[in-house]
């Protein structure tokens, strides 16, 4: 599929992939393919913002590549290793057989043959079905030098293998970067971007969104799981549910066949949507149902 022309079939493009979204993040989205610029979205964990990544991979027909974020990641994990156990066999086979040349065999060692390509590489070869999208997931968990590398990679979207030269991607990869904003990530690396901040959605849209991505759920236990995790966000929580919670407590609710949401059925579920034990203490007893019933009382009749 051809890249969207308007922020209309933008929208329209995620929304068929089951990504619902604002028009404020369509709009950067189209203008990340427009322009090819890298897009760098922050928020909460769980509000969609590697989700976004995948949709447009299967919207585009393109591969996904994921650079999954680590505390002590390097250029040489993020880009590329060599093969060194296939190596050694080489080079105890030339001995064994005697005779080698020396300079043919350092040559074939370092060739592609023996060459482990990690997500950056991959993202700069070249495709048939175009570039790929390459998802730089929770940045903010690396640190500064690798921000540092990564500033190069992506103004020239090339890597350079001391032994084989520079390698430049003929077509530059749709980039998508998240940061759940454990730290801040440098100014320098946030300029190359076009930058997105995304938010909790209000009731309505992560109404749509469960519609979308549970569509088998009742309309009234959608509207109660929405409402109950909307104010479950207002309460002091070391880590407050995302829509990705929203959505596995949905399905964790219909697998159980419950119709309507109770403060036994809560109880008993609240592993679904809350990751922390503090977190889970505060909503035993009475609390459950002191929220519960505050969540139907925000519910007007559909």
């Amino acid at each position: 599929m051809q890249n969207p022309t308007t922020i209309d079939d933008t929208q329209a493009m995620l929304t068929a992939q089951g990504y619902v979204c604002g028009r404020a993040l369509a709009t950067v989205v189209f203008l990340s393919l427009k322009l090819g610029r890298p897009l760098f979205l922050e928020g909460e964990a769980g509000v969609g913002k590697t989700e976004i990544a995948k949709a447009l991979s299967a919207a585009l027909g393109r591969r996904l590549i994921r650079l999954q974020c680590y505390e002590g990641l390097d250029a040489s994990s993020a880009v590329y290793e060599w093969n060194f156990p296939a190596q050694m066999v080489a080079i105890r086979t030339a001995e064994a057989s005697g005779g080698a040349d020396r300079a043919a065999l350092q040559s074939e060692l370092f060739s592609d043959e023996y060459l482990v390509e990690r997500p950056l590489l991959e993202a700069m070869r070249p495709d048939e079905n175009g570039a790929p999208v390459l998802l730089i997931d929770e940045l903010d968990r690396t640190d500064e030098p690798f921000e540092a590398f990564l500033l190069e990679a992506l103004s020239d979207f090339q890597v350079t293998i001391p032994e084989l030269g520079t390698i430049k991607a003929p077509e530059p990869p749709i980039v998508i970067l998240t940061s759940n904003r454990t730290r801040e990530v440098h100014d320098a690396l946030k300029r190359r971007c076009l930058y997105h901040w995304v938010d909790y959605p209000d009731f309505d849209r992560e109404l749509e969104i469960l519609h979308a991505r549970a569509p088998e759920a009742a309309e009234n236990l959608s509207r109660e799981i929405v409402a109950f995790v909307q104010k479950l966000r207002t309460e002091d929580l070391f880590k407050k549910p995302g829509v990705a919670e929203t959505i596995d407590w949905a399905k964790c609710l219909l697998a159980l066949d419950v119709i309507n949401l109770s403060p036994e059925v809560i109880a008993d579920t609240l592993g679904a949507i809350l990751k922390y034990q503090d977190d889970i203490q505060k909503l035993q007893g009475s609390e459950a149902k002191r929220l519960l019933d505050q969540a139907k009382a925000t519910l007007v009749p559909a």
